[in-house]
C-alpha cells in the first residue's frame, strides 16, 4: 500500500515554464488543484516530499505553504533522494508513489513502488512508468494523482 508520495517540481507541480523579471527575480505558476490534492491526500494520511534538480528558493517557499518538511533540492541523483525520504519516515521504497516528467527522474522513477507521470511528460519516461495521467504538469496533474491514490487507501481499508 502507497503510504508516502514524492513529487518533482518543475514540469510536475509546474508546466514546466518561468519567467523572469528584468531584475533578475524568478517565478513559477502551480496549480490550485493541485495544492488542494495534497491537502487532501495528507488528511487521508499520506506523507509527502519534495525532489527538485533546481536550488530554486521558490521550492522552499511552495513546501512552507502547503507544510511539506521533507524537500531535496539540487538533486543530481533523484533515486538517492527518493531513498533518504523512505528512510527518514521508515518506509519501504514499495510503500513510495514518485511523479516525476523527464530523464533525471528516471533513477527515482525506477526505484518507486509506483512510478506515474504527467500526460506531458517526456515520451522515454511515459514509456517507463506505471501511470500515465490524464492532465498535464502544473495542470492538475498531482491532484489526479493523488485523487486515484485516495481513492485506492479507502478501497484497502473497505470504506
Amino acid at each position: 500500500m502507497i503510504k508516502g508520495v514524492a513529487l518533482d517540481v518543475d514540469g510536475v507541480l509546474t508546466d514546466g515554464s518561468f519567467f523572469w523579471s528584468e531584475e533578475g527575480a524568478e517565478t513559477k505558476s502551480f496549480h490550485f488543484a493541485d495544492i488542494m490534492g495534497i491537502s487532501l491526500a495528507r488528511k487521508a494520511g499520506f506523507l509527502f516530499c519534495l525532489i527538485s534538480g533546481e536550488e530554486s528558493p521558490l521550492v522552499d517557499i511552495f513546501a512552507a505553504k502547503i507544510e511539506i518538511d521533507d524537500v531535496y533540492k539540487g538533486s543530481k541523483d533523484k533515486g538517492e533522494a527518493l531513498r533518504a525520504f523512505a528512510k527518514a519516515r521508515h518506509l519501504d521504497l514499495e510503500e513510495i508513489c514518485y511523479m516525476g516528467d523527464d530523464v533525471n527522474d528516471l533513477p527515482a522513477l525506477e526505484i518507486a513502488g509506483l512510478s506515474a507521470a504527467p500526460a506531458d511528460a517526456q515520451d522515454v519516461v511515459r514509456r517507463k512508468v506505471q501511470l500515465v495521467v490524464r492532465h498535464g504538469g502544473g495542470r492538475g496533474a498531482v491532484r489526479e494523482l493523488l485523487d486515484l491514490l485516495i481513492a485506492k487507501r479507502g478501497e484497502a481499508f473497505g470504506r
